[in-house]
């Protein structure tokens, strides 16, 4: 594996405390520094190091029993690549110049990567959904990867091109229309925005959204906290534990003193990490039982633990999910997360990104590694490749309104705004990006199978 070298770091115009002055003027000075029509171009020899090897620079902070898994994951097809590869998209990204318009990046903003979650109140909201590579970053980094995404996904699916482009159009579309307006309204009205399942749907023609509202409401049961508890878990001699499916699922491999003390780590450092008031409410569940888990496909490798929690009350079991977070791929091309804890840098992503954020979220540092704490499901309706294809282009659009509005709340729309212009020039740029760079995720793929083919990368036949 070759060394990698980074390219000299490109420091942001200002970070999301330091906006009071910035204007729409301010965005088009920052045209200067990249051009819009040249964010169009991709250039694969910018490259300072192969794709190959950002992936397996990856591999020292991950469990490398699970190292197998991860990559016959990624290899199954460009589009599991794609989103097992937030670390190779991250450096040519950042191998041009960007403008420096700073928001609160979700970083992995991919089109599955976007979703409904129920609010405290419960209501269904639809934001972005994965923020382990949050960081504070230019703008247009999320939007190149929303609308590579959707060249790939496609693709992946059998949707026609034609499709597909008509599903960027959307994004981008609803992304700048929504900058706009959000450039116009005052920062409380920008903060409350939300958008909700049911703005989604009556967008939606009447046969597509009877269709989703159906699945919605099918799903929302069956992803609530109770739904997934019933899924999960057993009664073993009277007491529920949780049932264990390899890979995905199994306890580990400690006695039961040694489980307590883990466990007490986490929750002594977990509760300092809440708002004061919510003690109270978590302090009323106990563990019952916890289990490894295998999740997703560029999460592979990353320690994840699933707790299942039970309330004094004895009605109410919860899963806990506590999830590995370590360094965004974006730091080393822009700069270091202002938090000492990963975990904590996640949750406040997380909460700056999104209208409504899990009531649950918080983090933790165990032996040395951070976490982050969230509440395993709870009416999380994720959809997927084969639920979307026949409306790609309208969710494509719900996509980039949701991005926008994270954007919005953490950045300067105004500005935003100004670089994009009211005319088609940033619209093609990103459309001509994500073109290109879906054409190099299908041959970064193709490489990651030939290097398994020829015994160089680690892989298992039974990666699900």
């Amino acid at each position: 594996m070759t060394a990698v070298t980074e390219q000299p770091r490109q420091r942001p115009r200002w970070r999301a405390t330091d906006q009071a002055s910035a204007t729409a003027e301010d965005g088009r000075a920052a045209r200067k520094v990249a051009p819009r029509k040249k964010s169009a171009q991709w250039d694969p020899s910018a490259r300072t190091a192969p794709a190959l090897d950002r992936l397996r620079a990856q591999e020292a902070v991950r469990d490398h029993t699970l190292l197998p898994i991860r990559y016959a994951r990624m290899a199954s097809s460009p589009w599991a690549y794609l989103r097992g590869a937030a670390a190779v998209m991250a450096a040519d990204l950042a191998s041009a110049p960007h403008s420096g318009l700073t928001v609160q990046m979700c970083g992995d903003a991919h089109v599955l990567n976007f979703g409904l979650w129920a609010s405290p109140e419960r209501q269904l909201l639809f934001d972005a959904r994965d923020f382990d590579e949050t960081l504070p970053g230019p703008f247009e980094w999320d939007v190149k990867r929303l609308v590579t995404s959707i060249h790939v996904l496609a693709a992946t699916e059998g949707i026609a091109g034609s499709v597909a482009e008509d599903a960027v159009a959307s994004a981008l579309n609803a992304y700048c229309t929504n900058m706009r307006r959000y450039a116009t309204c005052g920062e409380l009205e920008v903060w409350y925005d939300r958008i909700t399942a049911e703005m989604n749907i009556s967008q939606l023609d009447s046969s597509d959204a009877d269709r989703m509202e159906r699945s919605i409401r099918k799903q929302s049961k069956k992803r609530s906290s109770a739904g997934a508890t019933a899924a999960v878990t057993e009664v073993v001699d009277g007491r529920r534990r949780i049932t264990e499916a390899p890979p995905k699922r199994m306890h580990y491999s400690l006695n039961a003193e040694e489980e307590v003390s883990v466990f007490e780590q986490i929750w002594v450092t977990y509760l300092a990490s809440i708002p004061p008031h919510l003690t109270r409410l978590v302090s009323r569940f106990h563990r019952e039982d916890t289990v490894q888990q295998v999740v997703g496909v560029g999460s592979v490798g990353m320690r994840v633990y699933l707790h299942l929690m039970e309330g004094d009350s004895g009605n109410e079991p919860v899963l806990f999910q506590v999830k590995q977070a370590t360094a965004s791929v974006y730091e080393p091309f822009l700069q270091p997360s202002p938090f000492d804890n990963h975990g904590q840098r996640v949750t406040v992503g997380q909460r700056l990104m999104q209208t409504a954020s899990d009531v649950f979220l918080g983090h933790v540092r165990v032996d040395e590694h951070d976490y982050y704490v969230r509440q395993f499901r709870d009416m999380k309706i994720i959809p997927d490749g084969r639920q979307i294809s026949g409306i790609l282009p309208q969710f494509a659009g719900f996509c980039g309104h949701a991005l926008a509005k994270s954007h919005a709340r953490s950045g300067d729309p105004a500005a935003i705004d100004g670089y994009i212009g009211g005319g088609p020039t940033f619209r093609s740029a990103m459309a001509d990006y994500a073109r290109a760079y879906a054409q190099q995720t299908v041959d970064d793929h193709a490489e990651l199978v030939a290097a398994i083919d020829a015994g160089t990368v680690p892989t298992t036949d039974t990666p699900w």
